[in-house]
């Protein structure tokens, strides 16, 4: 009877469950999808009823984490101290705020005071100044930093840019001595020296006593700037190429002798894009090991297979005795045609990277060499020029002229705007199908903002000052004999660069017996300077070489 009673209480609310749960099936099943999800829900039950009862848990784990926050919320504005306006700015008048750098030093201020100041153009020569040229300059801790204002009228001393890639001069008439042609380093020192930045700066700097000259194409760059305006505004696929840009493109791909040529906006991104716009996951690149930093770059966004073989070692011991690891490039190539064989690879993209005039050695690359070991073994060539073109050949034309090699033999042709061409950016010159190709497949091409009219037009006036005036590469060679010259007499100094690099290479080295004091031979003091490993110091009135001093493995500073 109890039981009957219990029941006949509870039927009205099971009744209502019912209702309740019929109608909230029937909204449901009126939604659409609702079909799909049912049938995932029960076979997934059928299939693994312990996953559903996993997402039961991990359903009611998220509900009890949204009431939990809002319950910590509401549970720390109860704990919040609330302020009144007035405490608020009291609070903030006693604040005082911790410094974002310790207070400097005595002796910081005196090292920071020491540090040269270029004051004006930065130029083939500078003027710097500082504390030790002019004391009023120094620093203390009661005057910590330097008035801007102060540099105008301060004392200057002039120095040579070491820091410099000016190799070539264009003979001016301001000057007998580059209208002739400097043969020697005191000749050079007394011409017209070429800024820095060339084409983009406001003057040369002339020796003392005459008016400083504008450099040629000032007056070409500063109409473009009038034109255009200073940026691009946009990438080169998209509104960012304009008449100047094509033009540039059009004069190296004539004055290389390529089909066609494309530009960068920065020389950095130029051989980092380019590498792997035609290198993916799965080809193969066989590299020196002596290419800069950007070709590095390059080579690890390509994910390609990379071999590596030892620097400017073209030909060396490829036998069947030889190691599994070759270290020449015919070694390397050889054994990569053993292991496609053996694995029956199927046929990839397959690269030789390398420089023309190397950067970090001053060696060159035997070009015709290459090209044969290339056509032997069935790869394409990917050859940075951005220090050898505008320094090497009758015309600056770079390594392709100065072993008489057509241009159209080497597939890619990587250089830098900014080295040698008075401007920024890049290029890379070759076939018109190769160019088009990275047209919409190179990263930087496609996403960085085209280069600047104004320093397009920079970099096609420097080629224009190439064509007119081939004797500038006469007198650059000329100052490189003369400075490797000078420096042969030197017994702590061995150079290691090719003997026709602009980048002379020097390796410090300890002297010759036959040439110390019996005082310093019989206290084994041997005099040796030791220079950071591939400091570049460069030093160029007008068409000198770049100078860059490296460190032999077992050379120590003993005095």
């Amino acid at each position: 009877s109890s039981s009957s009673m219990t029941t006949q209480t509870l039927q009205p609310v099971l009744v209502l469950l019912s209702y309740g749960l019929h109608q909230a099936e029937k909204g449901f099943n009126a939604l659409p999808g609702s079909a799909v999800l049912l049938r995932y829900i029960r076979e997934s039950h059928r299939n693994d009823p312990g996953r559903t009862l996993l997402e039961v848990l991990l359903a009611l784990f998220a509900v009890w984490t949204v009431f939990q926050s809002r319950r910590r919320a509401a549970r720390e504005a109860r704990n919040f101290v609330k302020l009144t306006e007035q405490e608020v700015d009291d609070l903030v008048d006693e604040w005082t705020p911790e410094p974002l750098v310790p207070e400097l030093s005595q002796a910081a201020l005196t090292a920071w005071s020491k540090t040269p100041i270029i004051v004006g153009p930065a130029s083939s020569r500078p003027r710097v100044t500082n504390a030790l040229i002019d004391p009023s300059l120094a620093l203390t801790p009661s005057n910590p930093t330097l008035d801007p204002s102060v540099l105008a009228n301060a004392k200057t001393k002039e120095v040579i840019n070491l820091a410099s890639f000016n190799f070539t001069l264009a003979p001016s008439s301001s000057s007998s001595s580059s209208s002739s042609g400097s043969s020697s380093v005191s000749s050079a020192s007394s011409a017209v020296l070429i800024t820095s930045t060339g084409a983009s700066s406001n003057s040369t700097s002339s020796p003392k006593g005459t008016a400083e000259q504008p450099l040629p194409g000032t007056e070409t760059a500063i109409n473009t700037l009038r034109k255009y305006g200073l940026g691009s505004c946009g990438p080169p696929g998209f509104y960012g190429t304009i008449d100047v840009h094509l033009e540039l493109e059009k004069n190296i791909a004539s004055f290389l002798g390529t089909e066609s040529a494309i530009i960068y906006s920065q020389g950095f991104s130029t051989a980092s894009s380019v590498i792997p716009a035609f290198c993916k996951r799965g080809d193969v690149i066989v590299a020196d090991r002596g290419v800069n930093f950007v070709i590095q770059k390059g080579l690890q966004l390509s994910r390609s297979t990379i071999r590596w073989y030892d620097h400017n070692s073209l030909r060396g011991p490829s036998s069947s005795s030889s190691p599994a690891s070759p270290s020449s490039l015919v070694g390397v190539l050889e054994q990569l045609e053993k292991e496609f064989k053996r694995k029956k690879t199927p046929l990839t993209r397959r690269f030789i990277v390398t420089e023309g005039l190397f950067a970090d050695s001053g060696s060159l690359t035997d070009l015709p060499v290459l090209l044969s070991i290339a056509k032997r073994f069935k790869y394409r060539i990917i050859l940075d020029e951005s220090f050898s073109i505008g320094t090497l050949g009758r015309t600056g034309r770079g390594l392709t002229e100065l072993y008489n090699v057509p241009a159209e033999e080497v597939d890619m042709i990587i250089g830098s705007l900014a080295n040698t061409m008075s401007s920024a950016g890049g290029f890379c010159a070759g076939s018109k199908v190769m160019c088009e190709h990275q047209r919409i497949n190179s990263t930087s091409f496609v996403f960085s903002a085209a280069l600047p009219a104004l320093l397009a037009t920079a970099a096609s006036e420097t080629i224009s000052g190439f064509t007119r005036h081939p004797e500038m590469f006469t007198a650059l060679q000329e100052n490189v004999r003369a400075v490797r010259a000078i420096l042969a007499g030197m017994d702590t100094l061995e150079i290691v660069s090719h003997s026709v690099s602009p980048l002379v290479h020097l390796a410090i080295k300890a002297p010759s017996s036959a040439t110390l004091s019996p005082e310093t031979r019989s206290n084994n003091r041997v005099p040796v300077l030791v220079l950071g490993r591939a400091m570049r110091i460069a030093l160029f009135p007008e068409t000198l070489p770049c100078m860059m001093f490296r460190r032999r493995k077992g050379c120590y500073k003993r005095w």
